[in-house]
């Protein structure tokens, strides 16, 4: 299999940190995608052009992290990371959908950032701050009610966990000024623990180095 890749994506990321879980890394080959390039072969595998992009053996393709995620979770009935139908699977699909959407509302913003001073919306950047301090307080109230601790017996780490990890390790690598673990210290520490698992710590975020525009 051929994973289209970018080093600073956090949803890439997420798919990386899945396949190690599951412990199906080394059956997927990672290769760069410089998604403005108009000759990359990314645009042929997936007409929006975006990371990630798995190409499965028989040529098919898979895109949009989620779905790459669970059908690796599926792959020979291993159904580790996506829980059974029922609430813990809705509920997992919920932080799922708060970790991308953290996710996106922090590549919008640097998105914003990188345009020329005269098109540049200060506005939407000050829209995307605050969708991210909500996000931020959602999931630090959340795991001080539910008591999120990476000490705890279960262990969890599903896709909504994986989801928000990769978010919050994306926030830490373009804001590193932001300072968010004084106001949400419960969050801080699952956090830390997240990113001490084995998973996290071969996949940590990288400059990327191709064009940033059309």
């Amino acid at each position: 299999m051929i994973l289209r890749f970018l080093p600073h994506s956090p949803y890439v990321r997420k798919v990386l940190v899945a396949a190690r879980e599951l412990g199906v890394i080394d059956a997927i080959d990672v290769v760069e995608a410089h998604v403005f390039d108009p000759e990359t072969p990314l645009l042929d595998e997936n007409p929006m052009g975006k990371v990630p992009a798995l190409i499965r053996d028989d040529g098919s393709v898979l895109y949009d992290s989620t779905v790459i995620c669970e059908w690796l979770d599926g792959e020979d009935g291993r159904d580790q990371l996506f829980p059974a139908a029922g609430e813990a699977r809705i509920q997992a699909l919920r932080r799922n959908a708060l970790g991308d959407g953290l996710g996106q509302a922090a590549t919008w913003n640097i998105r914003e950032r990188y345009r020329p001073d005269d098109e540049r919306s200060e506005g939407y950047m000050a829209y995307y701050e605050r969708t991210i301090d909500r996000c931020l307080a959602a999931l630090e109230a959340e795991a001080r009610d539910e008591g999120w601790d990476f000490a705890a017996a279960d262990g969890r780490f599903d896709i909504g966990d994986i989801a928000v990890a990769c978010a919050i390790s994306y926030l830490d690598f373009r804001y590193p000024e932001r300072g968010w673990r004084e106001q949400c210290p419960t969050l801080g520490g699952w956090v830390a623990g997240a990113f001490a698992r084995p998973s996290m710590t071969a996949t940590e975020l990288s400059p990327y180095t191709g064009p940033l525009s059309p």
